[in-house]
């Protein structure tokens, strides 16, 4: 088990950074923090999302990682900005090494039974079930479960703070959520209440 798994486990959700501009990303990290979420995936969707990350990982309460990474060089550049874990929706067995390398923690996504032991066969150390709303939500996820007890599964895409306590009953370790954490039309119109809200609503569903 990667030592960043049972961290990952007690905070029990992630957000899903994803904006248009890195200030608006910073902004959503911003304002979560400040209500105690310390765990953060920042998409390379965002622009400049390595120097963000590494603005971000300058923080040592935080623990930064990045998203929908596409590529070994990609995942380098993320990892040598400090990124601890490395997300991908899909199955890239070239992210392996430079994770392994940075002692970084690498997430590789799946949907079936035969995707997933792909993931696990190309180093994954955490199965991304995604997207895990529209493939059956937390029923799929203990349905792989059966098959697959030992692995550490993050469902995303469609999980949000009301169905999130779902998941893991199933059996997820944790989960990835945007949605409202992230909204970026709320952070653009500059809605800080609005987002501490949606986070502090996460954080009580996740704790009760």
């Amino acid at each position: 088990m990667h030592p960043l798994i049972p961290r990952l486990r007690q905070a029990r959700i992630i957000p899903v950074v994803r904006a248009s501009t890195a200030a608006r990303a910073a902004t959503a990290v911003a304002w979560l923090q400040e209500a105690g979420i310390t765990i953060f995936e920042i998409t390379m969707t965002v622009p400049e999302a390595p120097a963000l990350i590494r603005a971000l990982a300058a923080d040592p309460a935080l623990l930064v990682g990045a998203g929908t990474v596409p590529d070994a060089t990609t995942a380098q550049a993320c990892l040598d900005a400090g990124a601890r874990f490395i997300v991908a929706p899909w199955v890239d067995p070239a992210l392996a090494a430079p994770c392994r390398d940075a002692g970084a923690c690498l997430m590789l996504g799946a949907l079936t039974p035969t995707e997933v032991r792909a993931a696990l066969h190309a180093g994954a150390d955490v199965v991304k079930i995604f997207p895990a709303g529209s493939a059956g939500g937390p029923a799929h996820i203990k349905a792989l479960r059966a098959v697959f007890p030992d692995v550490a599964f993050c469902p995303t895409g469609g999980v949000d703070a009301r169905n999130a306590p779902d998941y893991l009953v199933a059996g997820a370790a944790f989960v990835g959520i945007g949605g409202k954490l992230v909204d970026e039309s709320l952070i653009a119109a500059g809605n800080r209440q609005a987002i501490l809200q949606a986070a502090e609503d996460a954080l009580g569903i996740m704790r009760a």
